[in-house]
């Protein structure tokens, strides 16, 4: 297992799952300085072959993530304002193309730009009763303006996702369930944290081929914002690339052989 400590940002990478965890007490709030270290953690999962999963959580029991520093931005000149956006996007957009599967593990409140981050995850889990999820800029007199008010309405459609933008309401992970903004909602004695991490592991070698899980994510996330005849390209010419893998004759010749693959993540 390696941990690396930075100012805001922990990354602990074990099993090959690489665990991004957002520090910054109380409410773990992103400054630029957070999210450049953010960008840095999300590269280097990205660039090392050892990472086949990602997890994003935030510090302690009680924040995934509050969003952005309001303080902080209150005294921001316009030009900082937009390029603190600017760059937020670039890096949310990193981790959503990343042809690993990301996983929110939203284990305390998520609101505003927190819950913005968790929308850029492939999958959402949230530990029961953990807090409040929502995104309530309009009470800032500001829109979601990292990513929400996009991600929001692929997610949900547009009539739910600015009913939910207009009126800032914020609800309780099993309201946010049932309009399918998380995926599954997590209740038992145990530790969230292992839990999500034993959830993530499934998706390792040699339990599955990471690197077609990562492209069916490409393949989705890619093909989503393109046309039907474009999204077919692209999900062919990852085919191709898979074809191309050694997982992907260790698949075909386990199912030949009638036995269980091993799979290596190449």
């Amino acid at each position: 297992m390696t941990r690396v400590d930075r100012r805001t940002v922990i990354v602990t990478t074990r099993d090959g799952v690489s665990t991004i965890e957002i520090n910054d007490p109380p409410a773990n709030t992103y400054s630029y300085e957070m999210m450049r270290e953010l960008d840095e953690a999300v590269l280097t999962a990205r660039m090392d072959p050892g990472v086949h999963v990602v997890v994003i959580r935030g510090a302690g029991e009680k924040f995934f993530c509050a969003g952005a520093d309001i303080a902080a931005l209150s005294t921001a000149d316009p030009d900082f304002k937009y390029y603190f956006c600017l760059h937020a996007n670039e890096t949310l957009l990193r981790l959503e193309q990343t042809p690993k599967l990301v996983i929110a593990a939203l284990n305390g409140h998520t609101v505003g730009g927190g819950l913005e981050l968790a929308l850029a995850a492939d999958l959402r889990f949230a530990k029961k009763d953990a807090g409040k999820i929502g995104l309530p800029e309009v009470a800032l007199g500001v829109l979601p303006g990292t990513g929400g008010t996009q991600r929001l309405t692929r997610l949900v459609g547009k009539a739910r996702a600015i009913e939910l933008m207009a009126t800032g309401r914020l609800m309780s992970m099993d309201e946010a369930k049932a309009a399918g903004l998380v995926n599954e909602v997590w209740e038992g004695s145990g530790s969230f944290a292992d839990a999500v991490q034993e959830y993530a592991r499934q998706f390792t070698p040699p339990n599955k081929a990471s690197r077609a899980v990562g492209r069916m994510k490409r393949a989705v996330q890619a093909g989503a914002e393109a046309g039907l005849l474009e999204g077919l390209a692209i999900e062919r010419e990852l085919q191709q690339l898979l074809f191309q893998s050694d997982d992907a004759k260790e698949g075909l010749a386990a199912s030949m052989e009638k036995r269980t693959p091993q799979f290596r993540g190449r």
